[in-house]
């Protein structure tokens, strides 16, 4: 099913920002499906963008893009960049709207070496800053509650807490809506809570596996997590992106696109909640410095071309 043209399920003021950090306890638990969702339903009011955070061989989405850009291997961490070659860099999707969404993924061949990619959540937040996008949906692949047990066994901040603290972050963890799944999130959030992390402002998506109705242990699980939690949202099984991913979200059966409408005002109720209404002004990234060469280095220069 097709769904109808949709308008913008919330406003998102233009000199604002807000990163969303797609989270799970365990694979499987429908990580890039929500990613996808959330930024194909935020395009309606912002421009918006998913960042691939898996390795190359683990990660849907560069078989998910059509008509890929330049990829995540033309845009090093290490030098200056522009919002020009950021852009280029990036797939443009269709979405359930007439405005597009986009993705940062890397499109190389399976035989190149793996991509060193950045750590830190802060390096990605200045390159979606470059990049002008409003509405960042992080794809995580790390193992949300591995993640906060090791860094603090550690002593040190690890990466979920690093994404959880970006300027207006609204995380939201993914579970499979299955027993398991369910078990795998209560611990996850339970630890999340006892690293300290806000939970009144996280988001929890419930992801079907299959048509019927969940199961006794998963609407129980739901009952007890919704005082906890800003949101439970539930996401139905879509046999179109089981088949397809999401190379065209604008082909989304109509209850995959209310799921997202959903999760989407979830988000910015959060943030709302936690910011106010408007939201802040985004913070923008600092300009490169202006690098000036000496007289002596110029004179080197022009002797060099002189020989040559």
């Amino acid at each position: 099913m097709v769904a109808k043209k949709n308008v913008p399920a919330v406003e998102l003021p233009g000199h604002s920002r807000i990163v969303v950090p797609v989270l799970a306890a365990v694979g499987g638990s429908g990580r890039s499906t929500v990613a996808g969702l959330l930024a194909a339903s935020l395009a309606s009011s912002a421009r918006s963008v998913v960042l691939d955070l898996a390795p190359r061989l683990a990660s849907p989405w560069p078989g998910w893009t059509t008509e890929p850009g330049t990829g995540l291997a033309s845009v090093p961490p290490a030098a200056p960049l522009s919002r020009r070659r950021v852009l280029a860099a990036a797939t443009r999707l269709p979405g359930p709207a007439d405005d597009g969404w986009q993705v940062l993924t890397d499109h190389r061949e399976w035989s190149a070496p793996p991509l060193p990619l950045p750590a830190d959540p802060a390096a990605w937040y200045q390159l979606a800053a470059i990049g002008g996008w409003q509405a960042v949906v992080a794809d995580t692949s790390h193992p949300m509650a591995h993640d906060l047990v090791a860094s603090r066994s550690a002593g040190r901040s690890g990466l979920t807490a690093a994404w959880c603290g970006l300027p207006v972050s609204v995380p939201v963890v993914c579970a499979a809506a299955t027993g398991s799944g369910m078990a795998a999130l209560q611990t996850a959030l339970s630890v999340a809570a006892a690293e300290g992390l806000a939970l009144e402002r996280t988001v929890v998506a419930l992801v079907s596996t299959g048509d019927g109705r969940a199961p006794a242990s998963v609407r129980a699980g739901e009952t007890m997590l919704a005082p906890r939690v800003a949101a439970v949202v539930r996401v139905p099984y879509d046999p179109g992106i089981r088949a397809r991913g999401l190379r065209d979200a604008s082909r989304l059966d109509a209850r995959s696109v209310q799921a997202a409408d959903r999760l989407t005002r979830a988000v910015i109720a959060s943030a709302h909640a936690s910011w106010g209404d408007p939201l802040p002004a985004a913070a923008r990234p600092a300009a490169a410095p202006v690098q000036t060469r000496s007289a002596e280095a110029l004179e080197a220069e022009a002797v060099e071309g002189a020989l040559l």
